[in-house]
């Protein structure tokens, strides 16, 4: 054994130690970890069973579905603040919003608004996908209808982006 630890030399002398130290590692710290995680994997799964089975899925009548769909959508007199959620969301993307245009669509009898916008944006590409990408994650009730790009020059890094969106508001 000892012709076998001189024949080592330094360098292997600590490559087994590192093999040693793994192994106890291994065995004081990974192993018991995965019994814990697989415990609670069980737990997570028992308590979905257990979800599921107590409140089912919820049967709701035609007028009852329609009357929450319309729910998910916000009041018309919230269109002051999604206009100044898509302001802050574009000061953090960094991207500079030029003077837009708002207007308000409303149909007879329907229960839903459409509040149009036309958004003039300039900044790069990422900046612009990110911002979009942030609205419509802030703002479900937001939806997408036209992008048109614009670049002075093949090198110029700004684009020029107009962005039509719509914001769907409950009248009710």
């Amino acid at each position: 054994m000892r012709w076998y630890i001189a024949r080592l030399g330094n360098i292997g002398k600590i490559g087994v130690g590192l093999l040693v130290l793994a192994l106890i590692l291994l065995f004081a710290a990974v192993a018991p970890q995965r019994q814990a995680l697989q415990q609670l994997i069980t737990k997570v799964e028992k308590m979905q069973r257990v979800q599921t089975d107590v409140a089912g899925p919820r049967k709701l009548d035609d007028s009852q579905a329609l009357q929450a769909f319309y729910d998910f959508f916000p009041r018309s007199d919230s269109s002051p603040y999604w206009v100044s959620e898509l302001d802050k969301i574009a000061k953090q993307r960094g991207v500079e919003l030029s003077s837009s245009d708002y207007r308000l669509v409303t149909e007879q009898n329907a229960k839903l608004a459409r509040y149009e916008i036309q958004l003039p944006l300039q900044g790069s590409y990422p900046q612009i996908r990110g911002f979009i990408a942030d609205a419509l994650r802030a703002i479900p009730a937001l939806a997408l209808v036209d992008v048109a790009f614009k670049r002075e020059a093949i090198q110029a890094g700004r684009l020029d982006v107009r962005l039509g969106m719509h914001l769907y508001l409950n009248v009710d």
